[in-house]
């Protein structure tokens, strides 16, 4: 079975590699990347010339990826999504059965007590909330300035974290549960192809935006693809939250949920 796997693995190599003499040359503006075909220009020339006149987002990066190339970045999401779930039934059947949480002790306080872990949980709790206000910021701006759905769901994640590292995985828990952060990476996909579903049901192609400016009120076509995008944002940021502290609850418990690093 070994031998199997580095013969498929030399086998693909070989065949990526034997493609490479196929690509234009780095920085090359006659391929048909910075160039164009013909008479139609390239695809980033569109990007860089049209995309704010398209969608009223300065931000050409979160366009390119919630708008002109949405199909890709719901299937990464739902990618994403599948990670998660594979990681839980790997470490599941492995682990065994999942332990319940229960609530941690009392940090001793007194003047004899655990002065690392005070000290450590007294940051922590003064970081964390900023930590979340700045990536609810990246999220909500993410289509204007640098940002987006994966970096403040990333950033989300993260305080999450913190707090299983600061604390312990028991306390992280008792915040965002388990049933909780599945329920939420489930809702974050949902609400992404939401908006493709309701575009469908309005008679245009799946995530196509402009067409909901007949629900959102006070809009034209253009600002519907802008308020669109800030709706599919979101729905990426639920579940990169969602799945960044399930992966790192399950691998620092060894699935069984009972205790972290």
């Amino acid at each position: 079975m070994k031998w199997f796997g580095l013969i498929a693995t030399a086998f693909t190599g070989i065949l990526l590699l034997s493609a490479v003499g196929d690509f234009a040359r780095f920085g090359d503006p006659h391929s048909p990347a910075n160039a164009g075909v013909g008479d139609r220009p390239s695809v980033s020339q569109y990007y860089i010339t049209d995309t704010y006149a398209d969608t009223k987002v300065p931000n050409i990066v979160t366009a390119v990826l919630a708008d002109y190339r949405g199909y890709d970045t719901m299937f990464e999401t739902v990618v994403i999504f599948a990670a998660g779930i594979s990681i839980f039934a790997i470490l599941r059947s492995l682990g065994g059965p999942v332990v319940p949480v229960s609530h941690p002790q009392a940090i001793d306080t007194s003047v004899d007590g655990d002065h690392q872990r005070i000290i450590i949980g007294t940051t922590c709790r003064l970081m964390i909330p900023v930590i979340q206000l700045f990536a609810l910021y990246v999220v909500a701006h993410g289509h204007h300035s640098p940002g987006g759905g994966f970096q403040g769901g990333v950033i989300l994640g993260a305080s999450f974290i913190l707090l299983a590292l600061a604390k312990d995985l028991g306390t992280a828990l008792g915040r965002f549960s388990e049933k909780r952060y599945l329920t939420l990476g489930c809702v974050g996909i949902m609400i992404y192809a939401g908006f493709g579903l309701l575009c469908q049901a309005l008679e245009r192609n799946l995530l196509d935006y402009e067409i909901l400016h007949r629900i959102m009120p006070a809009t034209d076509a253009v600002m519907a693809r802008s308020h669109s995008m800030l709706g599919v944002e979101v729905g990426v940021a639920f579940t990169v939250t969602a799945i960044m502290f399930a992966i790192y609850s399950n691998l620092s418990s060894n699935g069984r949920l009972d205790h972290g690093l």
